[in-house]
């Protein structure tokens, strides 16, 4: 089990986002993606922070009551982020995802964004080959 990598199982067909990408146009990505999260990129392609399904609650609650969107993603996204390297091991993840409360994290390679791997990806894998 301990020689497979996140490589293997992780999700490399993800949105990115911009700090300056409107909120309603955000949650809309993440809501058209089915994904509970997506990580958000400074304009040289490096991770500054994660816009997650639960970020978008308050700009979605204040949308509805007002009836009017404000904000951008750099506002409402989540900034110490949780990552992991494509060469982790599956196990190291599972571990992870026990300890923390995040549903995703993002994978990098070299510092930057491949990818993301899911709570559920992880259970899944394990289920199969456990």
């Amino acid at each position: 089990m301990t020689e497979y990598t996140i490589s293997a199982i992780m999700r490399t067909d993800i949105i990115t986002l911009t700090g300056e990408t409107p909120i309603r146009r955000a949650v809309a990505a993440l809501v058209d993606a089915k994904t509970p999260a997506a990580p958000v990129l400074d304009e040289n392609g490096n991770l500054v922070g994660i816009l997650t399904q639960k970020d978008c609650f308050r700009p979605t609650l204040h949308a509805s009551y007002h009836r009017e969107w404000t904000g951008q993603v750099a506002d409402f996204m989540s900034r110490d982020v949780v990552c992991v390297d494509v060469t982790d091991e599956v196990i190291r993840i599972a571990e992870m995802f026990v300890k923390e409360p995040h549903r995703v994290f993002p994978v990098l390679r070299a510092g930057q964004v491949v990818g993301l791997v899911h709570r559920s990806d992880i259970l899944a894998f394990l289920t199969r080959f456990g």
